[in-house]
């Protein structure tokens, strides 16, 4: 079975900073990381220029066989080469994404996961959830006045794929058996995280059954039964959502 793909943008006044592309054999899903919009992130082109040149480099990568984390350090480096004649890749709120990478072999799936989008496998009757919560788990050690963005990509913090490839060094990375798998950036995955609508099991199952459309459809209807984001705060009132499935 193909893959499928479904991604929408959070308001449309703004470019979709997610980003997802597949080969026959491989899938990348990248969630970019936007900086607050009165705040300089010293780079001219903007997130989703950022995540598209990332994604795609890692996904060829991918493809000529190399290890997922060598591919990732060889994304990372040649986005950084390509943009560090004109921006500023030291500044902290430069572009940087989360991702999550599958590559399907004959008998098993391999996978990198940096950060708070998720992958979900079902093998022997059983939901496997990979999820780096290093972000979650940091929240309730981040003291007042503290925005939790000064601890990405430094020691002790939550690391993202931005100009520093020590980030691939940082990601989870495994295998799991050959099986369906769903990948969600976190505004696809919030009926789950946020909105506390569906379990794992239950949105896998909405995928398997009617595809990652469904996801997002589900998504935009809780974010539009409380518009204020008052009942389930959060950071976004409307995320990029992006949702992608494979099925043996």
């Amino acid at each position: 079975m193909p893959f499928l793909l479904a991604t929408e943008a959070g308001t449309p006044d703004r470019p979709n900073e997610d980003f997802a592309a597949v080969t026959t054999t491989s899938a990348v899903l990248l969630d970019g990381v936007s900086a607050p919009r009165d705040e300089d992130n010293g780079c001219s082109h903007g997130v989703a220029w950022y995540t598209h040149r990332l994604g795609a480099l890692l996904l060829a990568g991918m493809e000529s066989g190399l290890p997922m984390r060598e591919a990732l350090v060889e994304a990372i480096t040649a986005v950084s080469t390509a943009h560090s004649g004109t921006c500023d890749l030291t500044v902290q709120e430069t572009p940087s994404a989360t991702v999550v990478a599958v590559r399907v072999r004959d008998d098993a799936l391999e996978y990198l996961v940096l950060s708070d989008s998720v992958l979900l496998s079902q093998a022997d009757g059983r939901i496997r959830v990979v999820a780096d919560t290093r972000l979650d788990d940091l929240r309730p050690r981040v003291g007042p006045g503290t925005a939790i963005r000064a601890w990405r990509n430094v020691p002790n913090g939550f690391w993202t794929a931005g100009a520093d490839p020590r980030a691939a060094e940082e990601a989870l990375t495994g295998t799991l058996p050959r099986a369906p798998f769903l990948a969600m950036t976190d505004g696809a995955s919030r009926s789950v995280e946020v909105f506390g609508d569906l379990s794992w099991s239950g949105i896998f199952e909405l995928a398997r059954e009617q595809g990652p459309a469904a996801l997002l459809k589900r998504v935009r209807s809780l974010e539009g039964a409380d518009p204020s984001g008052l009942r389930f705060p959060r950071g976004k009132v409307r995320d990029d959502a992006t949702a992608l499935w494979w099925n043996p």
